[in-house]
């Protein structure tokens, strides 16, 4: 037993020698049962129906010890107090759920040991399953300490990003380029303002398998962290959005985007249209636009192919109420954008009865108009509550499949699939329960313009953000059945106080199987 007070004293030759009796100081108050630097205990997490190890479940002691799980399913519990102890473990995750015991609580008791290693099973009750962390620091930081093999060549931390916004993607010959938002850093707390950008390789030109991961290489500045590429005069962040790949007249590939220079999330200083240069690595401007001009590229752009023709680009918000001609020039014009609405060319919702038009048996009648402004989806439901509107001609009204209840959709993205033969939308909905921007939701159509009516939740959080989440239809496997969607994880607008340690303000991969049977309510089945 280790006195609290020790009136042993130093030698006449410690004392002596000063050096050496510090050095007998430092380390003959070593306890004698604790050893400097065990090796971690290993705990991973597996979805009970696949046995793949799922990122993000949280096990917290009952000392309030919390471990998160990385993008394999690893926690490398290492707090030296827990070693050699029986600890229980509360087990939970985000649209997952850990059995219940005998008196209700969802974990379980463990015996940590230096280098042992224990698996627990956890219930899936998202329809999508959580894959991984795209971007930040330490994605597989559990699985390297304690030696496991990783997919990842940069596991740890690339381009020095620790948090990221948004993303824009868009596929330029044989590799993904991946742009985001505001940029996090280690070395200080403010980041970089004026959009991040990374690439990768396409999987069939060589990049990974996107079940497994996907590896960036980010242009970076000197320093080694993610560096901007936009450079415009003036104060303000810089964001992207609308990305699109595009062929010009000539039949040459153009990368182009809408850029919003803004003071803040509510005050937008300017905008316009904005090229990437693949050699600079950085977007330059080619049409500056009025602060009122709202034709343009926003949101997320599908492409959707025309026989005959280049087709039309479809953009969401999360609706595709606009398009334009898939053609380069179209783009930077902005008479040639066209509104999905059954108001007449140049009136607004506020222009009154006379605005709807309808045909000769007076029926509304919505279409594909130049000149006309697109609906929201709160515009078109105020027509449908003014009697102005027949519900059952709306477009943009979603309701929950299983309850009926309205679904205000906020973000997302449309995409045409081959296996559903289908247009699928995936966006998150605002004013959900039981997070206002974290509920994710799925609907099909047949066309990109709907009408889109009942929807199913696929992902769920608890009082979390997951906000503009967006389909990634270049990952599209077994003919679609498999689709990849990925969305900004944060606490941002969710009242939660305690962000998760390294996922917080990140992107996450999910994968959907559209052959669910739980999808089949949204099919109208």
């Amino acid at each position: 037993m280790i006195p609290l007070i020790d009136k042993r004293r130093p030698s006449s030759k410690c004392r002596r020698h000063g050096v050496v009796w510090l050095w007998l100081t430092a380390t003959c108050w070593l306890p004698t049962g604790v050893a400097a630097a065990e090796a971690p205990f290993a705990v991973r997490v597996v979805d009970a129906a696949t046995g793949r190890g799922v990122p993000l479940v949280e096990l917290r002691t009952t000392g309030e010890h919390r471990f998160y799980t990385d993008s394999a399913g690893y926690a490398a519990i290492d707090a030296p107090e827990l070693m050699e102890r029986d600890v229980f473990f509360h087990v939970s995750s985000h649209g997952y759920e850990f059995p219940k015991d005998g008196f209700g609580f969802r974990g379980r008791k463990l015996r940590v040991t230096s280098g042992g290693e224990a698996t627990l099973q956890i219930q899936r009750l998202n329809i999508a399953e959580r894959l991984y962390r795209v971007t930040g620091a330490g994605i597989y930081a559990d699985s390297i300490r304690l030696g496991r093999e990783v997919p990842l060549a940069q596991p740890l931390l690339t381009g020095g990003v620790v948090g990221q916004d948004s993303v824009q993607a868009g596929v330029l010959g044989d590799r993904i380029l991946w742009f985001w938002g505001d940029t996090n850093r280690l070395s200080y707390p403010l980041g970089q303002f004026r959009t991040s950008a990374a690439s990768s390789r396409l999987p069939a030109a060589g990049g990974l398998d996107p079940a497994v991961g996907v590896e960036l290489e980010y242009l970076v500045d000197p320093t080694g962290f993610s560096r901007p590429v936009f450079d415009l005069e003036g104060p303000g962040v810089v964001w992207l959005d609308g990305l699109v790949v595009v062929p010009d007249a000539a039949g040459r590939s153009r990368v182009v985007g809408h850029y919003s220079r803004r003071e803040s999330l509510a005050r937008q200083l300017a905008h316009g249209l904005a090229e990437f240069d693949p050699e600079r690595g950085m977007f330059e401007v080619r049409l500056e636009l009025p602060e009122t001009e709202w034709r343009h590229v926003q949101g997320q752009v599908s492409h959707a192919p025309a026989e005959g023709g280049d087709g039309y680009l479809y953009i969401a918000t999360p609706f595709a109420s606009l398009r334009v001609p898939a053609k380069y020039e179209s783009l930077l014009d902005p008479e040639q954008y066209e509104a999905f609405t059954p108001l007449a060319p140049g009136k607004k919702i506020s222009d009154g009865p006379p605005s709807v038009e309808r045909d000769s048996q007076g029926q509304v009648v919505s279409a594909w108009k130049r000149g006309a402004r697109p609906l929201s989806t709160e515009e078109e439901h105020k027509l449908i509550e003014q009697g102005l509107l027949p519900r059952e001609a709306a477009h943009w009204q979603t309701s929950d499949a299983a309850t009926g209840e309205r679904v205000l959709l906020h973000g997302g993205s449309v995409r045409w699939n081959a296996f559903r033969n289908k247009w699928v939308l995936i966006a998150v909905q605002t004013f959900g329960r039981p997070s206002f921007l974290g509920e994710v939701w799925y609907a099909e159509a047949d066309r990109p313009e709907g009408p889109w009516r009942k929807c199913v939740r696929i992902v769920t959080h608890d009082k979390y953000s997951f906000y503009n989440p967006t389909h990634h239809d270049f990952f599209d496997q077994e003919g679609g059945r498999l689709i990849y969607f990925e969305g900004t994880y944060t606490h941002t607008f969710s009242g939660n106080a305690h962000p998760t340690p390294r996922y917080d303000y990140n992107q996450i991969m999910y994968r959907l199987d559209l052959w669910d049977e739980r999808l089949a309510p949204a099919r109208g089945e």
